[in-house]
């Protein structure tokens, strides 16, 4: 179980701080589950940088920021230790987990292997209704990249390539490249809004539906081919523009 006391797994590793300052985190509320809701919330931390990678944070703290009992918070941090999104620290709590160029590389590389191919197949078999249905996702993805709204654009980013794989109709395929999108998301995400060049890429996802739309298999092979490129290049090289 994660606590502070009561982490038993990993290395012992100095860290700057620990994570004892209140963060600006919602209250958890609603129909689903307090551990779900506190997964969302912890992931959208991250992706906002809320929590830092040279921070030690305790599931206690968390827990009072919440307003909710240890035990929810305790089980999310477990979910996103599966995730590869944070580790343990042992006897302290958890921190955000680092990704290396390489697992990047890697990430980008299998999400390039089923991706491309399958959206390239749905230039010949998808109804061009259901593609034109994800025409306001493409737009919410500029939206959000010129409010510099990251957490949304994360969001609609995901609806939009996971909306394309579902119209392959391979549930698998969904739950694997979800899983890496996950894995991928803590990359050098912080300084992205600050650069023009996330709207540009934001912009080719209509410009990968009208192909689409058009059955243009060989367009959707090029257009897939640089936009995937286009993500591992901001990831790797996230310093604001002037």
């Amino acid at each position: 179980m994660i606590a502070d006391a009561e982490v038993s797994t990993g290395p012992t590793t100095p860290v700057a701080e620990t994570g004892d300052q209140p963060l600006n985190l919602p209250r958890v509320q609603g129909h689903r589950s307090l551990r779900d809701q506190v997964t969302q919330a912890l992931r959208a931390a991250l992706v906002a940088g809320e929590l830092r990678p040279d921070v030690v944070y305790s599931a206690r703290i968390l827990a009072a920021q919440f307003r909710v009992s240890v035990t929810p918070v305790r089980e999310a941090v477990l979910d996103l230790v599966k995730e590869g999104l944070v580790e343990v620290v042992r006897n302290k709590g958890f921190r955000v987990a680092v990704l290396s160029g390489r697992d990047l590389d890697e990430y980008t590389e299998i999400r390039s292997l089923i991706e491309i191919p399958v959206t390239v197949r749905l230039a010949r078999t998808a109804d061009r209704a259901a593609l034109e249905a994800l025409r306001p996702v493409a737009a919410a993805i500029v939206a959000a990249a010129e409010r510099r709204d990251l957490v949304g654009y994360l969001e609609s980013d995901r609806r939009f390539h996971l909306g394309l794989l579902t119209l392959a109709g391979n549930q698998r395929l969904i739950e694997v490249v979800g899983d890496l999108r996950k894995r991928s998301y803590l990359y050098g995400l912080m300084a992205l809004p600050e650069r023009a060049v996330l709207v540009v890429t934001a912009q080719e996802h209509a410009k990968i539906l009208d192909l689409l739309i058009a059955g243009d298999g060989e367009g959707v092979h090029r257009a897939m081919s640089e936009h995937l490129g286009h993500i591992r290049s901001l990831w790797t090289d996230p310093t604001p523009e002037p």
